[in-house]
């Protein structure tokens, strides 16, 4: 296969075509990186005095027609460390929520694997956080127990907001969860496949530690920036309004 960034004319087309070999001309340069990268060889700016070393290497290649697009894949390349997903539905909202749900899955396998530390998820972790500041609580005499407890029963949001996206009745959800943590399960989380609660640590739903750390520190960041606003400054002018003429004027 032969591929540039410029438009390839008639001449050259025909002069490949007869020796069997593909040609396509406007290709990006992140095109030209990444097929480097997974295939080998050399970006040229001469077809002169090519090397065996500057040719690059795959098992297959073909041009296939999906959809309404036609798309050139190369199969077994031996540098390659990634793979293309083609994303189709009927619907560009469609399109969209797949790909941010799929981007969200990707990043959280990534900081997985950067970040040995996990915890179950499905509601487990902030299920679990909030029997112990509840516990905690009973332990303060002062106001901040009332503090302490509103923010137990805040972390409570998440396995109800799951529970109310996957259409399950929170209240029962979240009445076995508490019972289930009171009893020392700590990892008992919301199970979407049975509608019921499990170990989802057993189960195998992870989110990493450093996630869930920086959400709770991103929230409490966010309250405490609200709770000091203690004035507001309003602009008088905002809701004058400009006379449409001027007196005795027609």
């Amino acid at each position: 296969q032969w591929y540039q960034r410029r438009v390839r004319g008639d001449v050259a087309t025909q002069y490949f075509a007869d020796r069997d070999i593909f040609c396509a001309g406007r290709v990006t340069q992140e095109d030209l990186n990444r097929t480097v990268k997974a295939c080998g060889g050399t970006i040229l700016t001469t077809v002169n005095d090519i090397r065996e070393a500057d040719m690059g290497q795959c098992s297959l290649f073909e041009e296939v027609q999906i959809g309404n697009d036609r798309y050139n894949l190369f199969t077994g390349c031996p540098k390659a460390k990634t793979c293309t997903l083609i994303l189709r539905g009927g619907a560009d909202q469609f399109i969209d929520e797949t790909e941010r749900s799929l981007h969200d899955a990707i990043m959280i396998v990534r900081r997985a694997l950067k970040n040995d530390s996990i915890v179950a998820g499905g509601g487990a972790i902030e299920m679990e956080l909030s029997k112990e500041l509840r516990n905690y609580a009973k332990t303060i005499h002062g106001k901040e127990q009332l503090l302490i407890t509103a923010y137990a029963k805040a972390l409570e949001i998440i396995p109800r907001q799951l529970c109310d996206n996957a259409g399950f009745d929170a209240i029962t959800i979240l009445n076995k969860l508490r019972q289930k943590h009171a009893q020392g399960a700590k990892w008992m989380g919301m199970d979407i496949s049975s509608e019921d609660i499990a170990d989802n640590f057993e189960a195998c739903v992870w989110e990493p530690s450093i996630v869930k750390r920086n959400a709770l520190t991103a929230a409490c960041d966010a309250c405490c920036t609200i709770l000091s606003i203690d004035e507001t400054v309003k602009n008088p002018n905002s809701n004058y309004k400009a006379p449409s003429a001027m007196p005795g004027m027609r």
